[in-house]
């Protein structure tokens, strides 16, 4: 359901209408959450600095009032005590943040929800510009009687409106807030909420960006492209090209080699023929004991038919000696 609401101008006069955004001017109100999110914009714009001294942050009290037994008194260590006149304080308060996180959709529901609250009871006005030539608090205070704003009106501004603002600002009735600070606080806290048809939340028509409470995601975040290395065959296409642009001179001239490659093609040759022309170290290993083993078999072989020849010869000695002397 749209509400049409009549567009005036300062003098009270009717210059048209405009419809009112059914999403913003026509949401059920949600109470508890928009208490929810009042008492955290409330609790937000607390300072938090209030602070106590403890025992240890008062000066004084350093020796011990009297003695620990003979007095009869409970013993006492300090006159800086929490329960002694001019002591610390125990578990005061200390500096703090007394913000709370409210979800971004709670915000904006309970934006929506104060708005509708007024539109629905008809206080929700909108003036067509406010165009003094200069500002003058005398004559914003006479639109606002002209136009019937009675008790307490939130006027939207844009930053533009520099001369309403000063006109409006010394006004203890009216409260004054950018369009881009709109919240449901302010809105609660007004009789009435008049905007301008620049300041018109809604119908796609922002004289300035949106509330903040009402900004939504537009558009997803374009991704970033992935890089895209260049093909492997891209090099040798871009190398033909260049020849056939060079022409047949650039192509007959051979390729020169570099100093530093040609030496080193010239140590492989050389490591190549060293190593085969070295006999393997197999061959080597195998002939040695092959040559070593052969003779000693050999020699003992021999040895040993000899040492009974030459005993049958000494006896073959022993013989012949008697005959010789039985001769003489």
């Amino acid at each position: 359901m749209t509400a049409a609401v009549e567009v005036r101008s300062q003098d009270g006069t009717v210059t048209g209408t405009v419809e009112l955004d059914p999403e913003l001017f026509a949401v059920q109100p949600n109470v508890p959450l928009m208490h929810q999110v009042v008492l955290a914009q409330l609790a937000a714009a607390r300072r938090g600095t209030q602070s106590t001294k403890t025992r240890a942050e008062v000066s004084g009290g350093g020796a011990k009032p009297f003695k620990q037994k003979g007095t009869g008194r409970a013993r006492q260590g300090s006159t800086r005590s929490p329960h002694y006149a001019g002591g610390g304080v125990a578990l005061g308060p200390k500096p703090r943040s007394y913000r709370q996180r409210t979800p971004r959709k709670m915000v904006q529901l309970a934006l929506k929800g104060a708005l509708s609250d007024r539109a629905s009871s008809g206080q929700v006005a909108v003036v067509e510009a406010w165009d003094w030539e200069v500002p003058s608090t005398k004559d914003a205070q006479a639109a606002l009687s002209t136009l019937g704003f009675n008790g307490k009106a939130l006027i939207v501004l844009s930053r533009d409106d520099e001369r309403a603002y000063k006109s409006f600002r010394n006004l203890p009735e009216v409260d004054l807030i950018l369009v881009g600070e709109l919240a449901a606080y302010d809105v609660l806290c007004s009789d009435w909420v008049v905007f301008t048809r620049n300041t018109l939340p809604g119908n796609n028509a922002w004289g300035e960006a949106p509330p903040a409470a009402l900004k939504a995601k537009a558009e997803p975040k374009a991704k970033a492209e992935p890089k895209v290395k260049p093909a492997a065959t891209a090099e040798p296409e871009a190398t033909a090209g260049a020849e056939a642009t060079a022409g047949p001179e650039a192509t007959s001239e051979p390729e020169t080699t570099s100093e530093p490659e040609a030496k080193q093609a010239e140590s492989r040759a050389t490591k190549r023929t060293t190593a085969e022309a070295a006999p393997a170290p197999a061959d080597t290993a195998t002939a040695a004991p092959a040559e070593a083993a052969t003779p000693a078999p050999a020699e003992t072989a021999t040895a040993t038919p000899s040492q009974p020849a030459q005993a049958e010869a000494g006896a073959l000695e022993d013989d012949e000696a008697p005959d010789a002397g039985e001769e003489a």
